[in-house]
């Protein structure tokens, strides 16, 4: 596969890598970067970038190549990642992002001193920066380099050092608008791309004997197209199908967690809310997202599906390869150069988000702490070497996602591990008036050392033998669900053991009553984000009934 690619795809690459390189570069514009332009894109951000902007960091090719694999395996079981984030999304815009735009904050660890204190601030920064370079960038760049391996035949740490370099140049000079502006076209083409696949896939069923529905179940694994499971029916998906352990239950129990974290209070993710320019576009911004989030079950997960009834002889074991096989076997010359810039948009939109909020938490949270006397110019270099910095690291561990045997279980499972103490301080943090500063500085550590020691005894390269999945028979969405409770106990008792926050803390970072989030300010018309909010809740329930 690695000499097929033709002379006007290999244009069509490059030329996208210019033409992305010089967008992101000039979107900064040539006026004096301040802090608050680097890391926030001065907070001038309309509702469409932010969402867009949110789903662009969020589909990696990790999301594109995994999404495929896990349709090819298990079907549209994994596109519950897709739809409920749809759920979180909304509790983003309608629940923190009111605390978050009103406290003027630039990070989220930020938010956490001025609700809990500046030691909570200290681990969730730590933790974040963790979360980037792990997961956001790292086994990111593995996931690309592995796709551009199979179809250009690049050497893979060529080609990690040439993605990294690219998007080092565009997201240190250009901070957070470059990000942000190239993000937007980047979500453009992946959406554009993936559905081009799909429909040719589609195109191509009756080729080969299917013409409707019922053909396609029945050359389909019993289930294959169903969203909601029990264990007994993912058993019949096969071995990995009952390893992944995401019945209905682990999914209603176990994502909000995982979704908490990430869509809520990771930095990565949430700088794009915290550079709003408006508390309308701050909220309409993930409810936008929300609605973004219900591609992906149809254009990234069900192309896996087509994948197993057209190639299962050509792709065999390795589901890896479902979508490289799809976009040689399928796509014509030219048509290739774009998804491979799909590919490209999806990798580089991932890794400059993380880039970003790594050097955002370096130089704010960690540097101007230390030194309260950094300037304004001084904050902006520290984010520009330290982005340096973690993408020189992430390289360094992104050689190691061969270790893997689905980088894209891999990440969940990281999150499995670091979601729930922070899905705790935060929840409880906006929802109750007991919560105390030591609470949320004990729930953190406690918590983030329970998970770390969790995926630790689960792993098999470390453990030898999944002792949690296989051993007890708690799959990592249950082991998300559990730690979370157990955070949770933790946190209430340390609180009612503790002195009570000041009123003045629990005016502006608590809600009144958990109704006040619908109902304390009057309705502002067709855009109110909580009409479509309901929308999109609505819309949620029917693709559940259809599918």
């Amino acid at each position: 596969m690695g000499d097929s690619i033709s002379v006007l795809d290999s244009v069509i690459i490059v030329a996208y890598l210019v033409i992305v390189l010089v967008v992101g570069i000039l979107s900064a514009g040539k006026r004096k970067m301040s802090s608050s332009r680097y890391f926030l894109a001065g907070r001038g951000l309309n509702w469409v970038l932010v969402g867009a902007a949110l789903f662009a960091s969020n589909i990696s090719t990790i999301h594109l190549v995994g999404l495929a694999a896990s349709g090819y395996n298990e079907g549209l079981v994994w596109g519950n990642f897709e739809w409920l984030a749809s759920i979180t999304l909304i509790l983003l815009g309608l629940v923190f992002a009111p605390f978050y735009f009103r406290s003027k904050i630039s990070t989220l660890p930020e938010f956490l001193e001025k609700r809990y204190g500046p030691e909570s601030r200290s681990v969730l920064a730590f933790i974040a920066i963790i979360g980037a370079l792990f997961v956001h960038i790292g086994m990111s760049l593995y996931a690309g380099a592995v796709v551009f391996k199979t179809f250009f035949g690049i050497d893979v740490m060529v080609s990690i050092l040439i993605i990294s370099l690219i998007t080092t140049i565009y997201t240190v000079l250009g901070g957070l608008k470059a990000v942000v502006v190239t993000e937007t076209i980047q979500t453009f083409i992946l959406i554009a791309g993936a559905v081009m696949l799909t429909i040719i896939g589609l195109t191509v069923l009756p080729d080969n004997g299917i013409d409707s529905l019922a053909d396609l179940k029945a050359n389909l694994k019993p289930g294959q197209l169903n969203m909601l499971h029990t264990r007994e029916s993912l058993k019949q998906l096969g071995d990995s199908g009952f390893e992944s352990g995401l019945t209905w239950y682990a999914c209603l129990l176990g994502y909000p967690i995982l979704g908490l974290w990430y869509w809520c209070s990771d930095q990565t993710i949430v700088q794009r809310v915290l550079g709003a320019k408006s508390m309308k576009d701050a909220q309409m911004g993930p409810i936008f997202a929300g609605f973004l989030k219900l591609l992906p079950v149809f254009i990234l997960v069900f192309p896996g599906v087509i994948a197993y009834v057209l190639f299962k002889d050509v792709i065999g074991s390795d589901a890896n390869q479902a979508l490289p096989v799809m976009i040689t076997h399928l796509l014509p010359v030219g048509l290739k150069g774009i998804m491979a810039a799909t590919l490209l948009a999806a990798l580089m939109s991932t890794i400059a988000a993380a880039l970003n909020s790594c050097g955002t938490l370096v130089a704010v949270d960690i540097m101007k702490r230390i030194r309260p006397k950094t300037t304004d110019a001084e904050q902006v270099r520290i984010g520009r070497i330290s982005a340096v910095i973690v993408m020189i690291l992430a390289i360094a561990w992104s050689t190691q996602g061969d270790k893997f045997s689905s980088i894209f279980e891999a990440i969940n499972k990281i999150a499995s591990a670091i979601a729930p103490p922070v899905a705790v301080v935060f929840l409880f943090g906006v929802f109750s008036k007991r919560g105390t500063r030591k609470a949320g500085f004990i729930t953190l550590v406690t918590g983030l050392i329970l998970g770390i020691a969790a995926f630790c005894v689960d792993f098999t390269p470390i453990s030898g033998y999944m002792y949690l999945t296989k051993g007890l028979g708690i799959p990592f969405m249950m082991q998300a669900w559990w730690l979370f409770v157990i955070c949770s106990i933790l946190y209430f008792i340390v609180s009612y053991l503790t002195e009570v926050p000041s009123q003045e803390i629990l005016d502006n970072y608590t809600w009144k009553n958990p109704l006040a989030v619908v109902a304390e300010e009057p309705f502002k018309g067709f855009m109110d984000a909580r009409i479509w909010a309901a929308v999109l809740v609505v819309t949620l329930v029917i693709l559940y009934i259809i599918f």
